[in-house]
């Protein structure tokens, strides 16, 4: 009964460091794994250019133009810098350098639909009010313009910050000539004398 139980024992502890010598180690955090070793990372701004071995560490080298690594790496290629393309309505707020990305922002007409961080990804073109529209609230870099309607008796051609009054022609001694609507204004004539002799 005592051999049993040792080699239970000793079948446990076989069993236990398998799976201990199983499980992943891992490296430090200033580290990456290859195959079974720790290699030190690259700094901010460059690459891994060869890994290390037991005989030598890393070799890393600076980033291209046109790349960047903001981080500590043990990647092999640096990231690309983001363009800010007057096309998509964005502009260049920060240039990319070999440790950070270019950082964008809307160009003056737009506002920024997906923010990042520190800049934005994505823009679009301000709405433009309509006819019978007023601008409540001007667009800015991070809204888009607000528009509301006019009422009956004001106007706006969709350029205007508040609803004008149509011009009331009787209290100007003139003739209406055409009612304003939403969008114009009313129209005036002199009142002629159709008196002939």
């Amino acid at each position: 009964m005592m051999l049993a139980q040792k080699a239970a024992a000793a079948a446990l502890l076989i069993l236990m460091m398998t799976v201990i010598r199983g499980q992943t180690f891992t490296c430090h955090h200033s580290e990456y794994q290859i195959d079974k070793n720790c290699c030190p990372m690259c700094p901010p701004g460059s690459r891994v250019k060869t890994d290390c071995t037991a005989f030598r560490s890393s070799s890393c080298v600076p980033c291209t133009e046109g790349t960047f690594m903001n981080q500590p790496t043990g990647r092999r290629q640096c990231l690309t810098c983001t363009t800010s393309d007057a096309g998509s309505g964005l502009k260049i707020k920060t240039s990319c350098t070999r440790t950070s990305d270019t950082v964008c922002e809307p160009l003056e007409g737009f506002y920024c639909m997906d923010p990042t961080e520190d800049g934005c990804a994505a823009a679009q073109k301000h709405t433009s009010c309509l006819p019978g529209q007023y601008i409540r609230q001007k667009g800015t870099a991070s809204e888009d313009t607000d528009c509301s309607d006019c009422t009956a008796g004001t106007f706006s051609d969709g350029t205007f910050t508040s609803c004008q009054q149509h011009t009331q022609c009787e209290s100007l001694n003139l003739l209406l000539e055409k009612p304003g609507t939403v969008s114009m204004d009313a129209e005036c004539g002199e009142q002629g004398s159709n008196m002939t002799g």
